[in-house]
C-alpha cells in the first residue's frame, strides 16, 4: 500500500511538472507577442513621422522651384544691392539657375520615392499585402498633389521672392551635397543640346518689354505718366523721320530774293526761331537762317541774308529718329530736311519734333495750343483732325485695313481716288467718315459716325 501511495504521488508530481511547464510556455509566447506588438506600434510611428517629415520636404522643394522660376529678379536684385544678405544669396542662386534646378528636382525625387515606399510598408501592414499597395497609391497620390504640389507652389508663386530668400540657405547646402550628382546632369544637358541642336537663350524683345511696362502699370509701380514715356523710349528705334516730320504743304520757308520786311514777318507770325531758305523753289533748300542772326546782324542793314546762311541737313524719310536724334546733336542742328526719292523736299524735321516722341507735346510761349485730334461730339459722332497720325485713327476704332497710305488726307484719297473736298464721305466697317473742313486741296477735318467696335468682337471676326 506504501508503494501504491508512492507511486500516485510521483504521478501526480509529473502532472504537475508538466502543467507547470505548459504554462510558463504560454505566459512566455504571451509576453513575446506582446513584445512584438509593442515593436511593431513603436516602429509604425516611427515610419509614420518619417513620412509626415517627408511630405513637408517634398513641399518646400515644389515651392521653391516654383518661386525660383517665377521671381522678379530685378526686385531681388535692388534688394540686394540694399545690404539684404538673404536677397544677395537668393540673387546669386538664381544666377545659376540650372544647377539649381537640378539640385531641387533630385531632391524632390528622392523624397518622394522615399515617402511612396514607406506609406506602402505601412498600409501593408494595416489592410494586408493584396490591398496594401493599392491604397497606399491612391492616398499618396491625393496627399503628395495636395501638400507637395498644389499648396505649395500657389503659395510660393504669390511670395516669390519672400519664399527664395527664406529656402536659400539650405538650397545652396544641398547644391554643395550633390555637386557630384549636378556635373553629371550637366554633362547629359550638354549632350541633348548638341543631339537635339538647342538654340541659345533669346533675349528681352521690345513687346516684352512693353508687357513689363504694362504690368507695372496696372501694379501701382509706375503712374500713367511715367509709363507713357517708357512706352516712347522703348519704340523710339522704331519711328522714321517721315512719322513726325512736317510736310512741305505746311512749311514756312522763304526765298533768297524775300524782301527783308517780309522775312521779319514771317518770323513774327509764326513764331519760329528757324527758317528753311531756298533758291528757285522749295525742292532746292540752301540752308537756314536763325532769327536770332537774322535780327543782329542783317535787319536794319545792307547785308545780304547768305552772310548768316546756314547748311541745312538732308536726310532720307526711312531714318530712324535714333539715329536723327545723334546726327543733329553731333552737327549742332536744330533742323533736317527730308527728300524724297526724286531729291525733292519732302518735309522737315526739327529737334523739337523728335523730343516730343519721348517727352509729349512740348509747347512754348509761341506755340498756339491746338484742341484735341480726337473730340467726342455726341454718342456716336467724333471730330478728328487731320494732322492725326492714320494708325492712331485705326486703333481708336479698332479698324483692320491695309492701305500704302501714311495720313487720314492720304487714306480719303486712296478711297475718293481724286482730292478730298468738304462734304465727300465714303463707309468703312460700318462707321461713315465725312470731310468737314478741306483747305489747300486736302482735308483738315473729318468726322465719323459710329462707336467703335470693341476688340473682342475684332479678334472674333479676325
Amino acid at each position: 500500500m506504501n508503494c501504491d501511495i508512492i507511486h500516485a504521488k510521483a504521478v501526480v508530481g509529473s502532472w504537475g511538472f508538466v502543467l507547470l511547464k505548459l504554462s510558463s510556455r504560454v505566459a512566455h509566447r504571451r509576453c513575446e507577442r506582446q513584445l512584438v506588438l509593442s515593436f511593431m506600434d513603436s516602429h509604425s510611428t516611427t515610419l509614420l513621422l518619417i513620412l509626415l517629415f517627408l511630405i513637408v520636404l517634398s513641399g518646400y522643394f515644389s515651392a521653391t522651384e516654383t518661386a525660383f522660376s517665377s521671381l522678379n529678379r530685378i526686385r531681388l536684385k535692388n534688394l540686394a544691392a540694399a545690404g539684404n544678405k538673404r536677397a544677395k544669396l537668393a540673387y546669386a542662386l538664381s544666377e545659376q539657375y540650372d544647377e539649381l534646378l537640378s539640385t531641387i528636382l533630385v531632391g524632390n525625387n528622392l523624397v518622394n520615392i522615399a515617402s511612396t515606399a514607406i506609406a506602402t510598408v505601412l498600409f501593408i501592414s494595416a489592410v494586408g499585402a493584396e490591398a496594401g499597395p493599392t491604397v497606399s497609391t491612391i492616398v499618396m497620390t491625393v496627399v503628395v498633389l495636395i501638400f507637395g504640389e498644389v499648396g505649395p507652389k500657389s503659395l510660393a508663386k504669390e511670395n516669390a521672392e519672400s519664399f527664395a530668400m527664406i529656402s536659400a540657405p539650405m538650397i545652396r547646402i544641398l547644391i554643395v551635397i550633390l555637386k557630384p550628382v549636378n556635373f553629371l546632369f550637366t554633362l547629359l544637358k550638354s549632350g541633348l543640346k548638341k543631339w537635339f541642336r538647342v538654340g541659345s537663350k533669346q533675349s528681352v524683345t521690345d513687346s516684352e518689354l512693353l508687357t513689363i511696362v504694362e504690368e507695372a502699370e496696372q501694379e501701382g509701380g509706375i503712374d500713367e505718366d511715367e509709363s507713357a514715356m517708357l512706352r516712347n523710349v522703348i519704340e523710339f528705334d522704331d519711328i522714321e523721320a517721315i512719322d513726325v516730320m512736317t510736310p512741305r504743304v505746311d512749311v514756312e520757308a522763304i526765298s533768297k530774293d524775300t524782301p527783308k520786311e517780309e522775312i521779319a514777318r514771317l518770323f513774327r507770325e509764326t513764331g519760329y526761331s528757324r527758317l528753311p531758305v531756298y533758291e528757285e523753289s522749295i525742292d532746292s533748300i540752301a540752308g537756314v537762317i536763325h532769327e536770332k542772326n537774322f535780327y543782329a546782324y542783317v535787319w536794319g542793314t545792307d547785308r545780304p541774308i547768305d552772310d548768316i546762311l546756314k547748311p541745312a541737313e538732308f536726310i532720307p524719310p526711312s531714318m530712324k529718329i535714333s539715329d536723327l536724334l545723334k546726327l543733329l546733336q553731333q552737327n549742332k542742328l536744330h533742323m533736317a530736311v527730308i527728300v524724297d526719292e526724286f531729291g525733292g523736299t519732302e518735309g522737315i524735321v526739327t529737334l523739337e519734333d523728335v523730343l516730343e516722341e519721348l517727352v509729349g507735346e512740348i509747347w512754348d510761349e509761341h506755340d498756339e495750343v491746338v484742341q484735341e485730334t480726337f473730340r467726342k461730339l455726341n454718342d456716336d459722332t467724333y471730330l478728328i483732325q487731320c494732322s492725326a497720325d492714320l494708325d492712331d485713327l485705326f486703333e481708336f476704332f479698332h479698324i483692320r485695313c491695309e492701305t500704302e497710305a501714311s495720313t487720314i488726307n492720304g487714306w480719303f484719297t486712296e478711297h475718293l481716288d481724286r482730292v478730298p473736298e468738304t462734304g465727300d464721305s465714303f463707309e468703312y466697317e460700318g462707321l461713315v467718315f465725312t470731310v468737314t473742313r478741306a483747305e489747300n486741296n486736302r482735308a483738315e477735318e473729318i468726322s465719323v459716325k459710329g462707336e467703335p467696335l470693341p476688340e473682342r468682337e475684332m479678334e472674333e471676326d479676325g
